[in-house]
């Protein structure tokens, strides 16, 4: 006979910490399994091991024939890069897909606590996009020669986080933008493609132009990369530390700008009757 108490049957008094760490922890489980159409592994694995395995292998191949560079160089940008993938595409379907599949109405007539809701659909995209970064530098390691001291793993591993949250957090804009756009993927197409082109994926940042390299400087990913990129040459934490801080500000940015964009389409839907529009 069972003594366990049956916990999930207490209430939460709606409002309090722990009904928020429910609609935060459990609502963003929820919401991935449900809404993220990726989920199922015969889609998962094509398209999020599938695609980045061929496009670290394309770009170290073709930037090294081309320049004559390392393909070292090339397959860390793009082992790095491919968590753009989780977390862009991811938290525009995690956003849009309440309204394609019917389920905005419900959600934004619950009195759950906005914070929490909007919070909770960032976790499983983080975790997402540093596995599919891990891939990469598992798959670069065995085939291209990448190679680091395992004593700054630590700071690459906590550079990658910090750029798969600085990732989701810009598709988080995205995917409130996706709300009032008869097709989100079309930007989030054109976000992943202008960080391959202005965040020193494949070209330094030092040979763009200056007008993109001050862009660059300004988007996710360019500062989370560098300090990749110098903890495998062998910085420390006093050195990559403040590149760290940077990204997560700037994705925090993002974070906070998606939030408020989210509220404010919440607001003139409801005074446009426009929430569900199509």
């Amino acid at each position: 006979m069972s003594t366990a108490a049956p916990a999930s049957t207490v209430p939460s008094h709606p409002g309090s910490a722990r009904a928020n760490w429910r609609i935060f922890w459990n609502g963003g489980r929820i919401s991935y399994t449900a809404l993220f159409n990726w989920a199922q592994p015969s889609i998962y694995i094509p398209t999020l091991l599938g695609a980045p395995t061929f496009q670290i292998l394309f770009f170290a191949a073709l930037g090294s024939y081309a320049t004559g560079m390392d393909p070292a160089y090339f397959a860390i940008g793009n082992a790095v890069q491919v968590c753009s993938m989780a977390g862009i595409y991811g938290m525009t379907m995690a956003v849009a897909n309440e309204r394609w599949f019917g389920t905005l109405p419900a959600l934004m007539a619950s009195p759950a606590n906005r914070a929490a809701l909007f919070g909770g659909r960032f976790i499983p995209f983080i975790v997402n996009g540093f596995l599919v970064s891990a891939y990469g530098f598992a798959l670069s390691w065995v085939v291209l020669g990448v190679r680091f001291d395992l004593a700054t793993l630590g700071i690459i591993v906590l550079a990658m986080v910090v750029t798969a949250f600085s990732c989701s957090a810009i598709g988080a804009v995205q995917g409130g933008l996706s709300l009032r756009l008869r097709d989100g993927l079309f930007g989030a197409n054109l976000l992943v493609f202008l960080f391959l082109l202005f965040c020193g994926v494949n070209i330094p940042l030092s040979a763009l132009p200056v007008w993109m390299q001050v862009v660059s400087q300004v988007l996710p990913f360019t500062h989370g990369l560098e300090a990749v990129r110098q903890a495998i040459d062998g910085a420390g934490l006093a050195e990559v530390g403040g590149l760290i801080a940077t990204e997560a500000f700037i994705g925090l940015c993002y974070a906070v700008a998606a939030f408020f964009l989210f509220r404010w389409l919440e607001r003139s839907a409801y005074r446009n009757a426009t929430l569900d529009s199509r």
